[in-house]
Formats: C-alpha cells, sequence, structure tokens
C-alpha cells in the first residue's frame, strides 16, 4: 500500500529494514493518535485518561491505599494522590479511614464512578471497533496479543513494584 499524502510514518515510508525504528516512529504516531482520540472524547464528557486508569484498576483490584494504586499505575503516591482528589471532587471515588490504620486511607470506586467508567469503557469500544470494522478477526487478535505483550515489556521494566 502506498502512503497517502502526509503520511511519511507508513512503514513502507521507513526503513524496513531496522523492524524497531518502524515499531518507534508508530508508537510516536501512536500517541499522537491517542490524544486526538482524547480532545474527541473530552466533548461526550468521557473520563480523561488518568480517571480512566484509576477507576478501572479499582474495579479490577478493589479498594485500595493511595501507595498500592501508584504502585499499580507507576505512578508517584503524590501524583496519584491528586489524581484521587480531583475523582474525589466530582463524587466518582471515596476515601475512607483504614479499619486497622485510621491514620492511611483507601479508596474506592462510588456508584457515579463506576457508571461513569462504563460510559467511557462503551465509547471506547465503540470507536475502537469502528477503527478495526475492516479488520479480520485474526487480525484484532493479532493486534491486541502484541499490545499486550508490549505493555508488558514496559511494566516490567518501568512500573514500580507493589509496597
Amino acid at each position: 500500500m502506498t502512503p497517502g499524502r502526509g503520511e511519511w510514518w507508513a512503514a513502507d515510508s521507513v526503513d524496513p529494514v531496522d523492524p524497531v525504528e518502524v515499531v518507534e516512529v508508530q508508537m510516536a504516531v501512536i500517541a499522537r493518535n491517542l490524544e486526538l482520540l482524547r480532545r474527541r472524547s473530552n466533548a461526550r464528557g468521557e473520563l480523561d485518561k488518568a480517571g480512566y486508569l484509576l477507576l478501572r484498576t479499582l474495579q479490577a483490584s478493589g479498594p485500595a491505599d493511595i501507595a498500592t494504586l501508584a504502585a499499580a499505575l507507576g505512578l508517584d503516591p503524590s501524583t496519584v494522590g491528586r489524581q484521587v482528589a480531583a475523582l474525589r471532587a466530582d463524587g466518582l471515588v471515596e476515601r475512607t479511614a483504614d479499619s486497622q490504620d485510621r491514620r492511611r486511607g483507601i479508596v474506592s470506586a462510588t456508584e457515579e464512578g463506576l457508571a461513569r467508567l462504563a460510559g467511557t469503557r462503551q465509547g471506547r469500544r465503540e470507536r475502537t471497533a469502528e477503527l478495526l470494522a475492516d479488520w479480520s478477526e485474526g487480525e484484532q487478535r493479532a493486534l491486541g496479543a502484541m499490545l499486550v505483550k508490549y505493555n508488558r515489556a514496559v511494566a516490567r521494566d518501568y512500573l514500580l513494584t507493589p509496597p
């Protein structure tokens, strides 16, 4: 396939002998495209990336303290604390004292938070399905498998270990 106008980043426009270069360029384009999709999703009232990932983590793992959330997300606890404060102000999470250590706060998703998460997930899923509509199921599964493998490599090398 010949790249369209402005598609300098298409795989056949990048050194095909160097697969790492192809991946590096495509990851940069994906990051830009994700930002484009994010700006468009904000108009629909969807959660931002930070809120989405924090609520997905709480949904998957259950209530947790800031340090545990920070480790799971690969972020500094102060960053997660600010994210939790913003979600709490919007009524999407609540923070309660740990029953065994009252100084430690436990964060949990509210019903409203889970509802907003479900709406955001549905919107993202619909947009992804539209973008992949002309891909075979095998191509979709292959992309999913490669993204999981890539994200596991990033997690292995860069995410903090739980406390």
